[in-house]
């Protein structure tokens, strides 16, 4: 119950500042932590990352969103995760930890060799997004929601650097955008693995509430912060769970 608690706080806290990532900490979390197994830790991951990521994003609204960008990457998604769980259900866990590992370095590396923010097609008005960004911005959709539903994870250790280095949103406002992006990809993840699944409520709601207060609390803190620090420091996280996700397979 006490490591629940702990890893929690921590997947919420991430949520709240970098917009995504907690799902990287909280499947590895479950599994390793809590002692789950990832057929159970998947489901839980997205019930728990789904809310949080809703509470974090309610004080991030009025800052600004891009709702055709959710909208485009948020619809492709759906189809996508259900896909991916269909997968994920034929393939060995421990090959999917893996798999889980080498993505999270993958998007590490971009985030880190992101230099210089630029402004793309994606990140003016509404008219002008649909038109230039969006078969990229389906493309994102597809690919992270295929993610979401084959490894449980909400996806926005992926959406915040594709919003970024391929769509060319700022962070502050991919952030916001990447939230609410993984609260439909979680309950789409969430409805394809819900078939035959029982909730361990105790353990849920010992992971589920910290998750939310942190991400509530952080996302308000995380205004404050500068763009450049986020990222780097979202690198750093993401490469040191890809190396505990690692040790954890290999040596299990």
């Amino acid at each position: 119950m006490i490591p629940a608690l702990g890893l929690g706080l921590i997947v919420g806290v991430v949520l709240g500042v970098v917009g995504g990532g907690g799902s990287i900490i909280a499947v590895p979390a479950l599994v390793y932590g809590v002692g789950m197994s990832p057929a159970q830790a998947i489901p839980t991951s997205l019930l728990v990352v789904g809310i949080s990521s809703l509470a974090a994003l309610l004080p991030r609204i009025r800052e600004g969103l891009n709702w055709p960008v959710i909208a485009l990457v948020g619809g492709a998604g759906i189809p996508a995760a259900w896909a991916g769980a269909a997968v994920g259900k034929l393939l060995d866990p421990n090959i999917l930890m893996l798999a889980f590992a080498v993505i999270m370095v993958a998007a590490g590396i971009r985030m880190l060799t992101k230099t210089r923010e630029t402004e793309g097609s994606c990140s003016t008005g509404p008219h002008r997004a649909f038109r230039s960004c969006a078969p990229k911005a389906v493309g994102v959709g597809l690919l992270v929601g295929f993610l979401t539903g084959l490894l449980g994870v909400g996806g926005g250790f992926l959406i915040t650097p594709a919003l970024t280095i391929f769509l060319g949103l700022r962070m502050k406002q991919a952030v916001g955008t990447s939230l609410a992006i993984i609260v439909i990809n979680s309950a789409a993840g969430f409805s394809a693995h819900a078939a035959g699944y029982t909730i361990d409520w105790a353990t849920t709601l010992a992971f589920a509430v910290p998750a939310i207060v942190g991400s509530m609390v952080a996302a308000r803190f995380a205004r404050r912060l500068k763009d450049k620090h986020i990222r780097i420091s979202f690198a750093v996280l993401i490469f040191a769970v890809a190396a505990w996700v690692t040790a954890g397979t290999v040596t299990a």
